[in-house]
């Protein structure tokens, strides 16, 4: 059988991204920023969440209303991490694979969250089709954006300090699989998929190193989701967040038991066989390894 396609992935495999980048990076402030805008976007609840770049589970914490969560992440090191923070639970899921060909069946989740994440993908279009292939009709869907069109690119732009057009709809990729969008092109790429937007929050509003380092992060925080609802009306800001929902006639019954939530990655082929170590695919014969509470379906 052929292997599937995609365009690159971001691997995050043996990194020290958790703690390099957000214990000791200084992102307080952001973290802050985006916890405000989750509370605000998030539905009050949910029976099954999945949560796309999941990373070590910064932010699984706050999905507070799902009954469970599905950790999702191309490395099974920041899935590890995850586990040594939420604990091996009947609440939390750890699933490693490719966005680009998610091991699940269709319809599966009534929300969705994908943070920080959209900015490593090579063909964003694609990997929100993935999502909304798995998302159940009416499900929400709580998308961030590195926004393109923001204030400090405009400057530059402005001052000739950097070539890239930041009012052009094409996302700009300043560093190897880092790319920033444009608000038009992510919003109109969700309407395409059948979401309609309900809310737009712009995050990181005071993301300036001597602001940072002169007011506490959660004085800056606060200020700054006093700002958030302007996203509503413009985008300026590095980080975008947007709250849609899935349109569609009401969905059958949803699957119960974990056996029931995957297929085969690699053929589609579903249900897949349960064993003690593996879930097996009796299409294309590929076993896909369960590795200390981890279902592992890298391709």
């Amino acid at each position: 059988m052929t292997e599937p396609t995609s365009p690159p992935v971001c691997d995050y495999e043996g990194s020290d991204y958790q703690s390099r980048f957000w214990e000791q990076g200084g992102r307080a402030y952001e973290d802050r920023c985006e916890a405000y805008a989750l509370k605000r976007l998030l539905p009050p609840g949910g029976k099954l969440m999945l949560e796309v770049g999941a990373g070590a589970g910064r932010n699984t914490p706050r999905y507070t209303g799902f009954e469970r969560i599905v950790l999702l992440d191309y490395s099974r090191t920041q899935l590890r991490q995850a586990q040594e923070k939420l604990g091996k639970s009947d609440k939390y899921l750890y699933v490693a694979a490719n966005i680009y060909h998610l091991p699940f069946v269709d319809g599966l989740f009534d929300g969705a969250t994908m943070i920080r994440t959209l900015h490593h993908m090579a063909d964003a279009p694609a990997a929100l089709a993935q999502v909304r292939r798995v998302l159940r009709p009416g499900a929400i869907f709580i998308l961030e954006y590195a926004n393109k069109r923001n204030l400090k690119a405009i400057l530059r732009y402005a001052l000739r300090r950097q070539q890239w057009n930041p009012f052009t709809p094409e996302p700009v990729e300043f560093l190897p699989l880092n790319f920033d969008f444009h608000p038009k092109a992510v919003h109109q790429w969700l309407t395409d998929l059948g979401f309609v937007i309900e809310n737009i929050r712009t995050v990181s509003h005071f993301r300036i190193g001597l602001l940072k380092r002169l007011v506490p992060a959660t004085w800056l925080a606060w200020l700054d989701s006093l700002a958030q609802w302007t996203g509503n009306l413009f985008q300026y800001t590095p980080s975008v967040f947007v709250r849609a929902r899935l349109n569609g006639p009401a969905a059958g019954p949803q699957p119960q038991a974990e056996t029931e939530f995957f297929k085969c990655p690699k053929c589609a082929y579903f249900p897949l066989q349960s064993r003690a170590d593996s879930l097996d695919c009796s299409s294309c014969g590929t076993k896909w390894p369960i590795e200390d509470g981890i279902y592992n379906f890298k391709v």
